[in-house]
């Protein structure tokens, strides 16, 4: 049997809980809105779980989610919830952050990691539950798109695939890091889905692809591999 999307999820706000979607269009950048904004302080680091030359660590993040709504991202968390834009929203960021930030559209630092759109396979997620003895709950890994498949890691094979009207071609693995494991959607701590992958899998998990051709992907689209 082909494989087929088993989910869609966006994040509106980069490194806050996302939304599952039903429909989505992908356009050269990846999913329509996925990741636009981003909780940023005055060195224009974006808030995230880890260190890097874009990132600077702030947990607090992972305490809030955004969703798109009829006018515009709400985000939610910590005694609330705000529109974007709204100065209240930063005022609650700041004070879960402990240093001053913004909620930011993306401007000169791109807020996408290693290509536009991430995929994981179920079956890879089944295989980390069962070896790994982890919940491998995708929500951790925070994948774009999620597809049923039968063997683990057979997306790390794909060379081209077409999913409802878009074509995307896979371009890497995705190397974790110690995100998987901290809290995070509601769910608790893990605390050893990272150090299995790293003796396992070369902490690898799920692959990024880039957009070949745009289009409308919906759930349970079939996902024909082209090469």
């Amino acid at each position: 049997m082909s494989p087929v999307v088993h989910e869609i999820r966006r994040y509106p706000v980069k490194s806050m809980a996302g939304e599952s979607l039903p429909s989505v269009e992908i356009d050269g950048r990846g999913l329509a809105g996925d990741r636009w904004y981003a909780v940023v302080d005055g060195d224009g680091k974006l808030s995230s779980g880890k260190h890097s030359n874009r990132f600077r660590r702030r947990d607090a993040v992972f305490d809030f989610s955004s969703r798109t709504a009829d006018d515009g991202v709400r985000v939610s968390g910590r005694g609330g919830e705000w529109l974007v834009g709204d100065a209240d929203l930063d005022t609650a960021l700041t004070e879960a952050m402990g240093d001053p930030v913004s909620v930011l559209a993306e401007a000169a630092t791109p807020h996408q990691d290693g290509a536009q759109v991430s995929l994981v396979g179920t079956a890879s997620l089944d295989w980390c539950r069962e070896h790994l003895g982890v919940d491998a709950d995708r929500r951790r890994i925070r994948p774009n798109l999620v597809v049923d498949t039968s063997e683990p890691f057979v997306e790390e094979t794909w060379r081209l695939l077409a999913l409802g009207g878009a074509r995307l071609r896979p371009v890497e693995r995705i190397v974790r890091c110690r995100m998987v494991d901290i809290a995070q959607e509601g769910l608790p701590p893990e605390r050893g889905w990272l150090k299995a992958l790293t003796t396992s899998r070369d902490m690898s998990l799920g692959v990024y692809l880039e957009v070949v051709e745009p289009g409308m992907v919906r759930v349970g689209d079939e996902v024909r591999l082209d090469g």
